[in-house]
């Protein structure tokens, strides 16, 4: 059964992927794992109580298993509950690359539309920045989420987003004709490119030392840099200053990592857009894990919010 097919105290059981296991303690002193359990069409949580040293060993992050269970809500978060563990047999489904969730669209469409998109950046400094850097990590772009857990958190989630937001703000452009569109698309191309530095891939995504100890926007900036050098384009004109402020910007705050706030309109746009797209995958995916009638679990980057599905949808 499909994590998004499961209902209420309803018993079910698959082959699921193994997203995180975390090994803790009861207060009681004994060891549990905490899962994150995943296939294509979602996740969710549970915990096996009283786990075994085997137990900790055998079911690690990465590792495709069959589950026996109960999907269950718990203080409004769903979960599955009195599971059963086990290995897949010979001729059982046993590929992680079976269970990633996948992109809502198809990535060759978001590809092909991101290249057209590339031919309206009309300033050549942005769009020779644009494509060197495309360039240089095409694969990884296309393929890496954008988040390791909050947003976009799937296989090419990274590519899906910048192109969704590149949507917006062409949309946006032409209701306010005072926005520059060539910026628009030039900085959000290259906002979160960096993150394909910044993490792992989309396999057990985690923070690589670069990631934790110099962030995707310096990093960024700084092969925005290299490129300025390869290309010799001169770093002092105001086409290149005013592209790495909108990318440099784009958190919106100093506390959220941004160097600077934003100074332009289009780095503002950028900010916004950034945060609309990001909000609406996170309440997107977290009310397709529940039923209509039920609250989500918190959603920790929204102010720890839960959000309601009503039953009227």
């Amino acid at each position: 059964m499909k994590i998004s097919q499961m209902k209420k105290d309803e018993l079910f059981e698959g082959f699921y992927l193994i997203k995180s296991a975390e090994v803790r303690k009861t207060r009681a002193g004994k060891n549990y794992i905490a899962f994150t359990f995943q296939d294509d069409s979602g996740e969710i949580s549970g915990n096996l109580w009283d786990a075994q040293p085997y137990n900790i060993s055998e079911f690690t992050a990465g590792k495709v298993i069959h589950m026996k269970g109960r999907r269950e809500v718990y203080n409004g978060t769903p979960q599955v509950n009195q599971i059963t563990l086990r290995h897949p047999q010979a001729g059982e489904p046993n590929d992680p690359a079976d269970f990633r969730e996948k992109p809502p669209v198809d990535v060759s469409d978001v590809k092909d539309y991101l290249e057209q998109m590339m031919f309206k950046i009309e300033n050549a400094v942005w769009q020779r920045l644009v494509r060197s850097l495309y360039r240089k990590f095409a694969k990884e772009f296309f393929t890496y989420p954008a988040a390791k857990t909050n947003h976009h958190a799937f296989e090419s989630g990274l590519a899906y987003h910048t192109a969704t937001m590149v949507r917006l703000a062409d949309s946006i452009g032409d209701i306010y004709p005072e926005l520059n569109k060539s910026l628009l698309f030039a900085g959000i191309m290259l906002h979160d490119l960096a993150k394909v530095i910044e993490l792992s891939g989309p396999d057990n995504t985690e923070y690589t030392i670069r990631g934790n100890l110099i962030g995707h926007i310096a990093l960024i900036d700084e092969e925005i840099t290299k490129a300025l050098l390869e290309l010799n384009i001169d770093d002092t004109k105001e086409d290149v200053i005013v592209l790495r402020h909108v990318i440099l910007s784009h958190h919106g705050q100093l506390e959220y990592g941004s160097p600077v706030r934003p100074r332009i309109m289009e780095a503002e746009i950028i900010h916004i857009i950034d945060n609309l797209d990001a909000e609406m995958m996170m309440m997107t995916t977290a009310l397709k894990r529940v039923e209509s009638g039920e609250m989500t679990s918190r959603i920790f980057a929204m102010d720890n919010r839960p959000f309601y599905k009503p039953k009227s949808k």
